[in-house]
């Protein structure tokens, strides 16, 4: 497995994205853990997951306490696997999304993500999704008092824009490690966040790099040079999607999310898929 610099260390090229695991649609635990066994017995090193990964309202932590588990069971060294959590984002239970970045919910929140990952110090702690509500500093700035205390490792930030990842930067005094946004052939609007991380040399992971849950089996479908460029590699178009946004930048390391261990297995082949200068731009201009 090819590895990126994330922080002060080294981490697989591409992670695992754990929400399919815990939200609708989500298969039985025995094929999640499944799952997140073939991720590590293929190389890797990061698995990205948060509390508010769940279905129902009193189960707050599920792909947590999931991946916990497959650690745990899992029958190799994962002292060099990194989870990163997040928190400030919030799932009531009725299926809608809500946000609380509070410095109050955002302590709480650290603590319950410590006892569900079983933990002293979470690897990757970001702050999920920014609260209009509250000012930006207020709710970084808590990354700040996690990272003094020695109860997070390394700090970053999620679904943010070029201003909020400068001000994180200053805020953090300089350690801001990660930047967590939609990227993918179907949303490219993040394409300045992830020029700034490059120029920063903070690392971009692309969340739902594949389309998201419901549209990336149909990816070539949607975009032929994703498709053609994979036929003539004899490789999936999500693999040349992947080896694509990792051309973007080294900075780059995707987290394709998945809830079966044949999907996992085939995202991360594309490590190893070298695309030309020629196809690389034509992806650009799909």
């Amino acid at each position: 497995m090819q590895t990126r610099t994330l922080g002060d260390v080294q981490v697989s090229a591409i992670g695992l994205g754990g929400m399919p695991m815990s939200i609708e649609g989500r298969p039985d635990r025995s094929r999640s853990i499944a799952t997140i066994h073939a991720a590590l017995d293929a190389g890797v090193t990061l698995i990205d997951t948060a509390d508010s990964y769940h279905l129902l309202a009193g189960e707050v932590g599920h792909n947590e306490e999931l991946i916990a588990e497959a650690l745990q069971t899992w029958g190799g060294d994962t002292s060099d696997v990194l989870v990163a959590t997040k928190g400030g984002h919030l799932r009531p239970g009725d299926g809608s999304w809500t946000v609380d970045g509070s410095p109050k919910h955002l302590r709480e929140a650290v603590e319950g993500s410590l006892k569900r990952l079983g933990v002293d110090a979470i690897g990757l702690y970001q702050y999920h999704r920014p609260d209009n509500t509250v000012p930006y500093a207020d709710s970084v700035g808590v990354l700040v008092e996690l990272l003094d205390a020695g109860k997070i490792r390394m700090a970053g930030i999620s679904n943010a824009n070029p201003d909020q990842i400068r001000e994180a930067q200053d805020v953090l005094g300089g350690r801001l490690v990660s930047v967590q946004n939609q990227y993918s052939p179907a949303f490219r609007s993040s394409q300045p966040e992830l020029d700034l991380c490059a120029e920063l040399g903070i690392a971009f992971l692309p969340w739902s790099p594949l389309g998201g849950i419901a549209r990336a089996g149909e990816l070539g479908d949607r975009f032929g040079a994703f498709a053609r460029i994979a036929a003539a590699h004899h490789v999936s178009p999500q693999q040349v999607t992947l080896a694509w946004e990792l051309a973007q930048a080294p900075v780059v390391i995707p987290i394709p999310g998945a809830s079966r261990p044949e999907t996992i297995r085939d995202s991360l082949r594309a490590a190893e898929l070298i695309l030309g200068p020629e196809e690389i731009a034509e992806l650009d201009a799909a």
